[in-house]
């Protein structure tokens, strides 16, 4: 791992007890231009190992548990994908639990969802997509990865149609999910409102300016690439807190990238080729 390209002094909101801070009005909304940071440096990538549903509890758990429901609402759908998913490495119990929870399906248009528990990412409308099951299970394992207690405040990045949003839900105390198109705005509303998660306000607003009435956050996660992680989003992070995100390093070519803000600076890691929408600036 190799630190930030240096000076670079942010100034961040003061961490101090977040949780205590004032909730903003719900929806909220933002304006503004966005911002772009420097260009990082790439080290070795980290894959995780794979885990088979013989050798994790969790998923161990799910397999061997009574179906509930009939058709696309059965739980033994859900639990055929994170078996699934097991297998090609994901391992954090809380992520599959979560993954085995949620209902996919009801997160996109109704002519795809017989492919809704396949792993691939899908069109949600407006050009925009919901990712495959393994790359957002994978985001959100590298987000809690270490972790021994539960986040407290999330900032998503790109709300879409809710989905990523759902299972933050059931991973964080908190979750602030931003989205700039208003189309999808109101479709993650439509979606999230039947689940009742009262931890997640969604908010219409420019994601590349990030959400600093919010701040600070112990995690970060966006579902959009640009050139490089913008600075806004890192004066937002925490001490502590890490963020996972694509980035385009070369032209054509993103990266999922982690920062940890740690007591030295920011620390940035490169991980696997990934393939996201572009980061883009505004409300549409």
């Amino acid at each position: 791992m190799n630190p930030l390209p240096q000076p670079y002094k942010p100034t961040s909101p003061d961490p101090a007890a977040p949780s205590s801070r004032p909730r903003p009005a719900f929806p909220v909304r933002l304006a503004g231009i966005g911002a772009s940071g420097p260009t990082v440096r790439p080290v070795s990538a980290n894959p995780s190992g794979a885990m088979t549903a013989a050798r994790h509890p969790a998923i161990a758990a799910a397999a061997a548990s009574v179906p509930t429901g009939l058709g696309l609402d059965s739980s033994a759908v859900r639990q055929a994908m994170v078996v699934r998913l097991a297998a090609q490495g994901l391992s954090h119990p809380a992520v599959l639990q979560a993954l085995a929870a949620v209902e996919r399906h009801r997160f996109v248009d109704s002519a795809l969802v017989n492919q809704a528990y396949e792993d691939t990412s899908l069109p949600i409308g407006l050009g925009q997509t919901i990712s495959k099951p393994s790359v957002v299970g994978r985001m959100l394992e590298l987000l809690l990865e270490g972790r021994d207690s539960p986040l407290g405040r999330v900032l998503e990045i790109g709300t879409g149609c809710g989905y990523q949003a759902a299972l933050l839900a059931r991973l964080v105390r908190e979750v602030y999910s931003l989205e700039r198109l208003r189309g999808l705005h109101e479709k993650a509303r439509d979606n999230l409102r039947p689940l009742r998660v009262h931890n997640v306000h969604l908010i219409l607003g420019d994601g590349m300016l990030g959400y600093p009435r919010g701040a600070a956050y112990d995690g970060i996660v966006a579902a959009a690439g640009g050139d490089s992680i913008p600075l806004t989003w890192l004066d937002q992070l925490a001490p502590g807190g890490r963020l996972v995100a694509p980035a385009a390093l070369a032209p054509g070519r993103q990266s999922l990238i982690v920062v940890d803000r740690t007591a030295q600076g920011f620390v940035r890691t490169v991980l696997e080729a990934v393939h996201f929408v572009p980061l883009k600036s505004g409300i549409a």
